[in-house]
This record gives structure tokens, sequence and C-alpha cells, in this order.
């Protein structure tokens, strides 16, 4: 257990060097953590029987990877980072990897900027091409899950969104000081618990939509739960009532999941009533 709770004092963050250039955990985590959504949605895909070419697929991962990074790197720097200002000044700043000519990577990423990047670039691209737009936001909330704990396993690698203090015997030091190792218990809760519930409710699954709309409301209950054991964002601490940032956003999230079930449930019902209230208005 010594160990364990000193293991980033015995840890580099970055796994090599080519080229002079330092390739960080955190790095090949987010790329593993692209490919397993990846292989998981081609699995489904299939699987389902649900229409959508493997070409089409490549295709839509990348649009919605450009939307991710550029969602999550703006949401960090609109929401949490304390130079907002400066960079909104410096937009060339914004995706610069170097920090006084040494190259340390892009840091700062924001879980729900990407999903506005991720909407949009979903938007787009079924647009675009014409096609169903809840079917590929379901396979999404499907293999979504598998990424993400890769992703969060590569913040637990790389050193960063550390826990609270703690007392519990499995805590990392950071700084000298005991933390909850919070990056795994979102691993757990996020990703693999998340994933689990899914799959029981794709087997019950009535309508388009409906995988994305409990995704959302999951996702959020677990963030939400999740961030009682993670450190408040550095210059913002607590919000309001005691609430992060991460608690206020996840509770937006929650209700936005909640309208999405109800409408996708009864949009049949909705048009029905607007079509009848349009007829009498005439």
């Amino acid at each position: 257990m010594e160990f364990w709770q000193n293991i980033y004092a015995n840890f580099d963050v970055v796994a090599f060097e080519i080229f002079g250039l330092k390739v960080h955990w955190y790095g090949i985590m987010y790329v593993l953590a692209l490919l397993v959504a990846l292989m998981v949605a081609k699995y489904y895909a299939i699987k389902d029987n649900m229409g959508i070419s493997k070409a089409m697929l490549d295709s839509y991962f990348i649009w919605v990877e450009i939307g991710v990074i550029l969602g999550a790197r703006l949401g960090y720097i609109l929401i949490y980072d304390a130079h907002t200002l400066w960079y909104l000044t410096h937009p060339w700043q914004i995706f610069n990897p170097f920090y006084n000519g040494e190259f340390v990577g892009i840091r700062g990423m924001s879980y729900h900027g990407a999903v506005v990047g991720f909407l949009i670039a979903t938007y787009a691209f079924c647009k675009k091409n014409k096609q169903n737009l809840w079917k590929y936001l379901d396979l999404v909330a499907i293999s979504v899950p598998c990424g993400y704990i890769f992703g969060r396993i590569g913040n637990f690698l790389n050193q960063e969104l550390f826990g609270r203090a703690t007392e519990v015997p499995w805590g990392i030091y950071v700084d000298g000081i005991l933390r909850h190792p919070s990056q795994l218990y979102e691993a757990f809760l996020e990703g693999f618990v998340v994933f689990a519930i899914l799959l029981l409710i794709k087997k019950y699954k009535k309508y388009n939509g409906e995988l994305i709309a409990y995704y959302t409301i999951l996702y959020a209950l677990a963030r939400f739960v999740c961030e009682f054991f993670r450190e408040p964002d550095f210059g913002i601490g607590f919000v309001a009532f005691g609430m992060s940032m991460g608690q206020i956003l996840s509770l937006l999230m929650f209700l936005l999941g909640l309208f999405l079930s109800f409408y996708l449930r009864n949009i049949k019902k909705i048009y029905k009533f607007l079509f009848i209230l349009r007829i009498k208005v005439l």
C-alpha cells in the first residue's frame, strides 16, 4: 500500500521521447480511448444492423474528434481557465503545445465543452450526409463510456484533476497530501458502470435517441457523485450551495437528459397535439 500511495513519486508522466518530443502517457491513453470507442461503435453498428457503413462511421469519427477537441479546449478556457481574457485576445495560443520553448502538450480540456463540440459536429455531419441524427447519437452513447475509461486513467497517469484530501488507505500522495484517486473513481462510475447500465437499457430500446438520453442522465449522476471526491477546479472552488462547477454543469446535463427522454418518448403525441392546435387556430 505504501508503494501505491507514493506512486506519483515513482512514476514518470512521459512514456518515451522521439526526436526530442516527449510522448506522455495521457496522450497514449487518449488515442486508446478514441480507438476503443471507434471499435465498439463499429461492433454494435454491425451487430445491430444499423445500416451505417464502416466508411461512413470512420468519416463521422473524424468530424466528431475535431468537434470534441475544439469544444473541450474552448470550453476549458471559457469556464475554468484563470487566463480566459488573455486567450481570447491571443487566440493563436489556445492550441500552442509549447511553453518557454519546451513541448508540454495541450493541457486543460473540459468534458462539458467537449459535449457541445461533439453535438455541433454530429448535427453538421448528419445534415451534410443526410443521416439519422438520433441513430448516430445512440451509437455514440454506447461506445463513448468504454473510451472514457481510458481517458480518466490518462488523467490519473498525467497526475492531474486530483481528488480531495482524505485519510483512506488507498489514497495517493500529491505534494505531501493524501488525496482520493478520484480519476479512477470517475473511470469506474462514468465509464464502466454507465456502459453496463446502458447495455441493459439497450435490450429494451423502444425509440431512436433513447440511449443518448439515458447516457446524459447517467453520466450526469455519476459525475455529480464523483465531484464529491474531486478537488474543485483551481481558481473557481465551490460555486453555489457547496457545489463545484462540475456539479452545477452536471445538474444542467441531468435536466437536459430528462427533457430529451420525455420529448423523444412523446414526440408523436406532441406533434399530433400541435397539429390539432394549428387546425383549431386556423
